[in-house]
């Protein structure tokens, strides 16, 4: 796979490892994954979905994830900053943003050719790309925001999902493949396929176990202001995807990103939990293709 090595204050670069699907002739669809999520997470087969429909996308590691740079041995205290901000206290500093994350995502846009591209986050994916709309609307031609958040005051998780989250993973193989099965507290009841969550987990074992950067993107959230008013001047089209079984964002999450940005669009999916189950594809990029070809029209 490529790399492009992205200019930031600090470090000076750092390198992001990323992926293509499809012809860059067509309009860019950057897709920015969650907390810990590999660029793997988006299944190769939605990816070349997406692209059949027109879409050049691009999926990428971020930052402190999967083959991206690591900013081994940088401390973090996710937890302190998280009170500081409930308490309304100035909270300690951080190793980066979401702002940092956004930036990176437009140096890889830069790397690649794209002047703007449609986004699409899931989770803090969703935050990153919310982020995107607002300091950078010139590189976004259409923003779809899935299973995420303005705001940790909005859409707050079940306290049981949340504790198995934040719950250090195992370091060895076959206890942290074991341990996948946990995250069905969060995923669609509906769809849930352990087997599949079991391979899944595997492949980003062997691929690149890094705990360590757990703890910088927790804190970067965290530290990172809260978004609605921001929200509010927003004039980049917004579709919001979220599913009425996530307990790990829950639906209100959804609905504020809506509430901010006006002209939002919300698609809620009765069986959709914290996860984009392969059932639901079709509904998925049906409605992300019809967003982006409106998006491309107005523009």
């Amino acid at each position: 796979m490529p790399r492009a090595t992205i200019a930031t204050t600090d470090p000076e670069s750092i390198e992001i490892e990323y992926e293509t699907f499809g012809s860059p002739d067509d309009p860019a669809l950057l897709l920015v994954n969650g907390f810990t999520a590999q660029l793997i997470d988006w299944d190769q087969e939605l990816c070349e979905l997406l692209a059949s429909r027109g879409r050049f996308v691009i999926r990428f590691d971020n930052r402190d994830c999967g083959l991206s740079t690591h900013l081994d041995g940088v401390g973090a205290d996710p937890m302190a900053v998280q009170r500081a901000r409930s308490e309304g206290r100035e909270p300690p500093s951080v190793p980066y943003t979401l702002s940092d994350m956004a930036n990176d995502a437009v140096g890889l846009l830069d790397a690649v050719g794209v002047d703007a591209a449609h986004v699409l986050g899931a989770s803090m994916g969703g935050m990153i790309v919310q982020t995107l709309a607002i300091e950078h609307p010139d590189r976004c031609l259409s923003v779809t925001s899935v299973m995420s958040t303005p705001s940790f005051r909005s859409g707050p998780p079940a306290p049981e999902a949340l504790q198995i989250l934040l719950s250090p993973p195992p370091t060895e193989r076959a206890s942290f493949i074991e341990q996948s099965a946990r995250s069905a507290i969060w995923r669609s009841k509906r769809y849930f396929d352990l087997d599949v969550v079991r391979e899944r987990a595997a492949a980003a074992f062997d691929r690149a176990f890094y705990p360590e950067g757990a703890p910088r993107q927790l804190a970067a959230m965290y530290a990172s202001d809260d978004r609605i008013e921001a929200l509010t001047k927003v004039e980049v089209p917004f579709l919001v995807i979220h599913g009425r079984d996530d307990t790990l964002i829950s639906p209100p999450g959804g609905q504020a990103t809506v509430d901010a940005v006006s002209g939002a669009s919300l698609l809620l999916l009765a069986d959709m939990g914290h996860d984009l189950p392969a059932p639901l594809w079709p509904v998925i990029v049906d409605a992300v293709v019809s967003h982006t070809e409106h998006a491309g029209a107005a523009a």
